[in-house]
Parts: structure tokens; C-alpha cells; sequence
């Protein structure tokens, strides 16, 4: 399969912050069964680096497709490319259903609300892919500027972060690290 985002994303350089509450709002407005990874994920468990995007984690289910291809059709989703501008994307014959969803392992989005990636799994340690169903039971509730999102696992996070070996990962991990220790640390005490 096409995993899109690896070559349709923008540098967070060249995008807003995303609008978090907006986000969370239609989604769970919506119905859809996500966990919020990536960046967003990272702020929550107390991280200070900048995001350019959302990154949200979805169950493989056709209903919940569905329901996403609605937010997303709320959110005036079109697909975010990276060699043509915000306007020739919105012109492609792209249509935002859950079946057209389905088929990406990833998909990059441009919102009313901010950039949008849509991620079907994530890698763990081993290079495995992690589901949804795999990740909502370390699944936390937190705060990210005063909106309660669901987000992965801090460690499933670090391993995701550590397995795409990308150059903003590298700089995010010592940071990600730190958070975790001391989690485990408050934790033991």
C-alpha cells in the first residue's frame, strides 16, 4: 500500500499550529475512535517542540471510516501536497470518503483547522505495525492548551519516533525521553 504522508507532508515551517480544540471537537463530535500520536501526543505528555500538524491514529473499521470522512468533509479536508499550492489541491477531484480513506496507510491533510494526518498504525520497537486496538489500552487522557485528548502511550510514541529515524525525531527523542523517566520516576515514588 501507498503510504502517502512519506511523500505528501509539508515541513512544519510551512503551516499554522494546528487548531487542537477545533480537531478534537468534530472528531468527537463525530464519533470516531482515534488516538491522538505525533506531536500533539508529545505536547500532552509535557513536551515544549512545535507542531505543524495533527496526527491522529484511527480504528480500522468501516463505520468508523465513515464517520471520519464526515469530520473530515466538516473540516474542509483536502489532500496536502507537497509540489503543488493549497488551492491546486483543493481543485483535485479528490473525494473525502471513508472507502477512499481506507486505502491509505497514511494521508496527508490540509483543514480549516490545521494540517491533518490520518494513520491507520503505527511502527513499534520491532518495526511491527501497531493498530489502534493495539494502543487504546496504554491510552491516556490529557491536556494539550486546555482540551482533554486521547492520546497513545508515551512509550509506544518513543519507539514510533525511534523507528521513522527521521532528523526531527532525533531532535524530539532526548526531550521524549526525559518526559518518560521521569513518569517512572513520580511513578515509583
Amino acid at each position: 500500500m501507498l503510504r502517502a504522508g512519506r511523500f505528501l507532508t509539508l515541513s512544519p515551517d510551512q503551516t499554522t499550529p494546528p487548531d487542537v480544540a477545533q480537531l478534537i471537537e468534530v472528531l468527537d463530535r463525530n464519533g470516531v475512535d482515534y488516538l491522538v500520536v505525533g506531536g500533539v501526543a508529545t505536547q500532552a505528555y509535557g513536551a515544549k517542540r512545535p507542531t505543524g500538524d495533527f496526527d491522529c491514529l484511527v480504528r480500522r473499521t468501516r463505520e468508523n471510516f465513515e464517520q471520519l470522512a464526515v469530520a473530515m468533509r466538516e473540516l474542509n479536508a483536502r489532500l496536502r501536497v507537497e509540489v503543488i499550492s493549497d488551492d491546486e489541491a483543493a481543485a483535485l477531484p479528490t473525494q473525502v470518503h471513508g472507502e477512499t480513506i481506507a486505502r491509505m496507510e497514511i494521508s496527508t491533510w490540509r483543514t480549516d483547522a490545521g494540517d491533518f494526518d490520518v494513520l491507520v498504525d503505527i511502527p513499534g520497537r520491532d518495526g511491527r505495525h501497531l493498530p489502534y486496538e493495539e494502543l487504546i489500552g496504554e491510552a491516556r487522557r490529557l491536556d494539550v492548551g486546555g482540551v482533554q485528548v486521547r492520546v497513545a502511550g508515551l512509550g509506544a510514541i518513543i519507539a514510533s519516533k525511534e523507528w521513522a529515524n527521521r532528523p526531527k525525531d532525533h531532535a524530539a527523542l532526548p526531550e521524549l525521553h526525559y518526559l518518560a523517566a521521569s513518569r517512572e520516576q513520580s511513578l515509583d515514588s
